[in-house]
């Protein structure tokens, strides 16, 4: 365990962030953070370690995590082309997922000894996150045992609807990847995947679920307030 707790938290949000550079910076951010880790071994003054917060919204496109198969994404490769997608199979966990304009993608790029060092709880932490960000607007959201994500009516089998969906990755106790959080997302998408490789449940926005558009900018700041409560971050833009 660290010596130097850090809980300060670098806020970057980048509106239309290509996915490949958004994967590759993330791929810089945690790399340097695992260096100076590294580096702290066996030395008496330890160096803190940075954390950071991006939020994107992303161009078109499906990512597969490690343990995907390729058969929940139903469009090849004209397919993609003709609905503007790119598709990339990626290092985190779980299956298939789209990313598009309207969602809120949120990438934790934590070193969890500055917090807690407990991947279920990150992931419940996240989820609780999201699950507090859409009861400000009415909504009503819960966990489904054995599913990831969170999840409206998630006390009926046949009704539930998963509106945020999370995938992680972490390295030396550091985070990467994370969730996406559908606000005024064009479902239509979802009809050419297996969404995380469930195909009896259906995915939600909370534009349908409220029957009207949202604001972008209020939903996240609504969320990024909730993070920071949770984690209890001091958060830097």
């Amino acid at each position: 365990m660290n010596n130097v707790i850090n809980k300060v938290v670098a806020f970057l949000d980048l509106p239309n962030a290509d996915y490949q550079q958004t994967w590759d910076y993330q791929e810089s951010l945690l790399k340097g953070i695992v260096d100076i880790k590294i580096s702290n071994r066996g030395t008496e003054q330890e160096l803190p370690t940075p954390n950071y917060l991006l939020f994107c919204e992303h161009p078109h496109v499906y990512t597969m995590g490690k343990s995907g198969d390729e058969k929940n994404l139903l469009l090849d490769a004209e397919g993609l082309k003709q609905h503007d997608a790119n598709y990339y199979r990626i290092n985190r966990g779980g299956d298939i997922t789209y990313h598009g304009p309207g969602q809120i993608v949120g990438y934790p790029i934590l070193d969890l000894e500055n917090f807690f060092t407990d991947i279920h709880k990150y992931l419940r932490v996240l989820e609780e996150a999201i699950i507090r960000t859409i009861a400000d607007y009415g909504i009503e959201g819960g966990r489904i045992e054995g599913l990831t994500g969170v999840w409206i009516d998630f006390e009926d089998p046949e009704k539930a609807r998963k509106i945020a969906a999370l995938g992680v990755k972490t390295s030396r106790w550091v985070t990467m990847h994370g969730f996406a959080l559908n606000v005024n997302t064009d479902l239509s998408y979802f009809d050419h995947i297996i969404p995380c490789g469930i195909d009896d449940k259906d995915v939600t926005t909370m534009e349908q679920e409220l029957t009207s558009p949202q604001n972008m900018d209020e939903v996240k700041s609504n969320l990024k307030k909730h993070l920071v409560d949770l984690f209890g971050m001091q958060l830097s833009d």
